[in-house]
């Protein structure tokens, strides 16, 4: 399963050559919870004198202040001297576990989630507006509701409602399945973002190419397992 992941890494092996230190990555719950322990660890056993710190935090991080090297968002911010590379979109799915249909009937309609159980973030820590998936669709109530996306995953695998799930986390979670997959699809994005003090920087230039592709490559593989049969209803 990692053959991609380690054909695209290995790419840059050369161009990496002699990374070490210590790097510290801020990321949001997704990224850091479903991508970045694989492309992280890889990394490391590539170069075994390189420290990865991964600070997952539901909020933008302030790279001025040092509280990471580097960070990954969801949106290009409007303000400070900061440099943004785009990774790559990833796509967004409704999904729910199987028992959600022993109790409730299976939505063939996006007009039939009214009548369903919601699992979502905290409206009012919602940090990102990328990240207010539920309001569009009209759904105003969260019955269950967590900051943490691992939580909110959790709920949704005990059958306690149905939610927006990344398609990259599905093949962590064999409960789940996605639904309503021709009415409701969203695109997000991932951005690196860096402190334009760190332009000269060959290292954190070094350690940005190679944390790039291989999330390039990782996302790629992910959303392929999703969208294997039996990956919907």
């Amino acid at each position: 399963a990692q053959a991609s992941l380690n054909a695209g890494l290995g790419a840059l092996r050369g161009d990496g050559e002699g990374l070490r230190g210590q790097i510290r990555i801020g990321a949001p719950d997704g990224c850091a919870n479903f991508l970045l322990p694989q492309v992280c660890g890889h990394i490391t056993k590539t170069y075994p004198d390189l420290d990865i710190q991964i600070v997952a935090l539901p909020r933008v991080f302030n790279l001025t202040r040092r509280e990471a090297d580097m960070a990954i968002g969801v949106s290009q911010p409007t303000a400070g001297r900061l440099m943004v590379q785009k990774i790559a979109d990833y796509r967004l799915h409704l999904a729910a576990s199987t028992a959600l249909w022993q109790i409730h009937k299976r939505p063939e309609r996006l007009s039939d989630l009214k009548d369903l159980p919601t699992v979502g973030y905290v409206q009012d820590m919602i940090f990102d507006k990328e990240l207010d998936y539920l309001e569009p669709l009209g759904l105003r109530r969260v019955q269950l509701a967590s900051n943490s996306i691992s939580v909110q995953m959790n709920l949704l695998r005990q059958g306690a409602g149905l939610g927006i799930v990344h398609d990259f986390a599905l093949p962590f979670a064999p409960e789940l399945r996605r639904i309503l997959v021709d009415h409701l699809s969203l695109t997000r994005s991932f951005f690196l973002i860096r402190s334009t003090d760190d332009r000269h920087n060959r290292r954190l230039n070094q350690f940005a190419q190679v944390l790039v592709s291989g999330l390039r490559v990782e996302i790629q593989r992910l959303e392929a397992l999703a969208e294997a049969p039996g990956g919907k209803f």
